[in-house]
């Protein structure tokens, strides 16, 4: 370690140290020596994109650090685990340019492309996860169309008044929440007496999550101005307020403050979801939905209903499911998940039963959709008597993850919604949403090859009565529809390293005629994109095996045929390692029966794909990468397609 390097980091640790003893910062990355921690760090070191994402589901703190000081975020790029650093920063591991642990992650990175990745997700360059729902909420303050405020704060002097959410309101301040369900009608509020108009705009701001200072003018008005937020936070009952009001010179100690208030602020929202959205859902008859009248003064503050219709699929196995959404109310838990088998937004349903959720245009409008249709002359922008029903074209349990998500930013999409939950993030414009479900799909689908090696390292058929994780032809053409390339990607590697599997089934003869149709005014010379993928990802899986041995030269295309390929494979590597007794082996097809030499120089059951012997390990794996690629050059002559 270069001595400038190390002095940095020492003095990095040391500074950290002081200000964490003295309570000035809050250890960010807390030691944790459990189990399961452990557990989560060694699949960082492996790379196991699938265990990661399922300790991660968990709730493990993805910012801690093990008993040797590291954290899963220096593991990962310390072993050059490009994907798994990529999953660890976008769901908020830390790694900033000023602290000992950053510093530590951005030295030991294994290569360039890691280390770029990291200081794109420096703090000072890139948002908190959590920040798009702050700015969200903040952003309600001063957007005017569509309207979607309904009570108006009016100064004491009547100059100045402010059009505000009652739900933003009850849900951040138990003042509010009270004061209103008592009397949901309410549609003006007058601030207190003797509270100064600056203090009132100094705690809205920090009820809408945004970020407050202390620049409050000179030292008669700031004493004022001090004391009417003291006030106020204590009739509003939101604390914090005054920590808010910090001076910003350390820029971590500003973060940390900044990072605590919008948790809290979510927190918060979260709580108010679950009990007031769906603990107030109401099932219904599908053909009674029409007769549903919701007074547009409740105590939740709803100004429209969303309608997500039961089918006959999802009643049918709600009854063996054991599985539930992501809410902690006993009501909701009892909703069937429906079925992984994933449905175009398009296709008719057969819906018996409907269940209607009172929610707010506010929170709605971070959708594009629902934006455009409420900022337009659209029947669900206008205003009537009795909330309006708007019908989703999704199973309930898809509408909660996406209300959850619009709501909390909260994202927990088990894995048996996740392809139902990106074709509607899709329809709704829900970029952040639809991309989460595309990671949960090829994290927990088993779609990394370090998973694969793992646990199937020759394509070996799964253990009899194992059903598969994914409908891997179901994910791809999902990634097609949904314009996510991601997907795509995950679905041909998934197949090459389980092509055996596949690839003389009629299902992947159609993936392959689809993926050669999606090319306009396709040309002979043009490729087939799926087949390609497949090719790199199939030589990706055989080369793995033949690191540092002699090879390389079986991995060629454009190789001799299989057999005779094989043949010098099985030469060459008899003669390096020693095994042979006869340089002139006769191979399988050559001969009806083995001869005693190649009985006594081999294993006679390891066999390839066409059920000749291979001899050894290696020897199969060449054999079976030749054998895979004349199948799938048969099956593209079959179809008339030069790839």
């Amino acid at each position: 370690m270069p001595g400038k390097n190390k002095a940095q980091l020492e003095a990095a640790l040391h500074a950290e140290s002081r200000a964490i003893s003295a309570g000035q910062l809050k250890e960010e990355n807390p030691l944790d020596i459990s189990e399961e921690f452990e557990r989560f760090c060694q699949a960082c070191r492996r790379g196991d994109l699938r265990a990661c994402q399922e300790w991660m589901t968990e709730g493990i703190n993805i910012n801690a650090r093990d008993r040797y000081d590291y954290t899963p975020l220096i593991l990962a790029s310390l072993c050059g685990h490009f994907e798994v650093v990529q999953l660890l920063l976008e769901a908020g591991a830390l790694c900033e340019r000023d602290t000992f642990q950053g510093e530590r992650c951005l030295y030991n990175a294994l290569n360039d492309r890691i280390r770029n990745l990291l200081l794109q997700y420096d703090y000072s360059k890139s948002t908190d996860p959590l920040q798009p729902l702050a700015a969200h909420v903040t952003s309600l303050l001063g957007r005017d169309l569509p309207k979607t405020t309904d009570i108006i704060i009016v100064s004491e002097d009547g100059e100045s008044e402010w059009h505000l959410h009652k739900f933003v309101l009850a849900a951040r301040s138990p003042y509010f929440q009270k004061k209103l369900e008592d009397a949901p009608e309410t549609t003006t509020w007058r601030v207190p007496s003797r509270i100064p108009r600056q203090s009132f705009e100094v705690a809205i701001r920090y009820i809408y999550m945004s970020e407050v200072t202390a620049d409050l003018g000179d030292v008669d008005e700031e004493q004022n101005i001090l004391t009417g937020i003291h006030k106020l936070s204590r009739l509003f009952q939101i604390d914090g307020l005054f920590e808010s009001l910090v001076d910003g010179g350390d820029r971590r100690l500003v973060r940390q403050i900044r990072t605590e208030e919008i948790d809290r602020g979510q927190r918060q929202l979260d709580e108010w979801f679950k009990k007031s959205i769906l603990g107030n859902k109401i099932e219904v008859d599908t053909s009674k939905v029409d007769s549903i009248q919701w007074d547009r003064q409740n105590s939740i503050f709803s100004d429209c209903l969303l309608q997500a219709d039961q089918d006959a699929t999802d009643e049918s196995e709600s009854s063996s499911s054991t599985s539930s959404t992501p809410t902690s109310d006993d009501r909701t838990n009892s909703l069937p998940i429906g079925s992984f088998r994933s449905r175009s937004p398009s296709q008719t349903r057969r819906p018996r039963k409907s269940f209607l959720y009172p929610v707010h245009r506010a929170m709605l409008i971070r959708s594009e959709f629902f934006l455009t249709m409420f900022s337009s002359s659209f029947r669900e922008a206008q205003q009537t008597e009795h909330l309006q029903i708007i019908p989703m074209d999704c199973s309930p349990a898809v509408l909660e993850v996406v209300l959850q998500h619009l709501y909390t930013e909260i994202c927990v999409i088990p894995l048996p919604l996740a392809i139902d939950v990106l074709f509607v993030a899709d329809h709704v414009f829900l970029e952040k949403l639809k991309q989460r479900a595309a990671v949960i799909i090829s994290t927990l689908g088993n779609g990394s090859a370090s998973v694969v090696e793992a646990k199937n390292p020759r394509g070996e058929t799964e253990a009899k009565g194992e059903d598969e994780a994914i409908d891997v032809f179901e994910v791809i053409r999902a990634g097609w529809d949904t314009r996510v390339h991601r997907l795509e990607e995950f679905g041909a590697r998934y197949l090459a390293y389980r092509l055996e599997r596949y690839v003389d089934t009629d299902d992947f003869m159609e993936l392959v005629k689809e993926s050669a149709g999606r090319i306009k005014e396709r040309q002979e010379t043009d490729t087939v994109e799926l087949v390609d993928d497949i090719r790199y990802y199939l030589s990706e899986r055989f080369r793995l095996r033949f690191e540092d041995t002699n090879f390389e030269e079986m991995m060629d295309e454009n190789a001799v045929p299989p057999t005779n390929s094989a043949k010098n494979a099985m030469k060459s590597h008899s003669a390096t390692h020693g095994t042979a007794q006869d340089s002139n082996l006769t191979l399988p097809e050559q001969s009806d029966t083995l001869s005693q030499t190649a009985e006594e120089t081999f294993n006679v059951n390891i066999r390839t794909l066409d059920g000749e012997v291979a001899g050894d390990e290696f020897v199969q794996d060449a054999m079976n990468y030749q054998i895979l690629l004349g199948k799938i050059d048969t099956l593209l002559e079959n179809l008339k397609l030069d790839a």
